[in-house]
């Protein structure tokens, strides 16, 4: 058992990163700095629940209209559905999903 300050993990992190915080059960808590667009994907056997600490997450739905997250929302992307991240400033978020989900996509 630790305490982690997810804050203080990032705070003096730029460029993109993207790495596992904690581990629960079969599901991992990733923690992800982004200035970017990360590329289409989806995955077909993991929902995936992104929750935005700073900045403005911006997530591309394929045919639906784009969501913005700021710090403080969460919005799920259930499996199957191909969509892809981005923002247009530094942004942190948090990723919920399966452990064995391959990020790449």
């Amino acid at each position: 058992m630790e305490k982690i300050n997810l804050l203080e993990l990032v705070a003096n992190q730029e460029a993109y990163t993207n790495f596992i915080a904690s581990e629960i059960n079969d599901h991992v808590l990733r923690i992800a700095v982004i200035d970017g667009d990360f590329h289409w994907h989806k995955h077909e056997d993991c929902d995936e629940m992104f929750y935005v600490l700073e900045g403005e997450l911006f997530i591309d739905l394929e045919g639906k209209e784009t969501v913005s997250l700021k710090p403080g929302d969460m919005f799920t992307i259930p499996s199957g559905v191909m969509h892809r991240t981005r923002s247009k400033q530094r942004t942190v978020n948090l990723c919920f999903e399966k452990k064995e989900n391959d990020i790449n996509g």
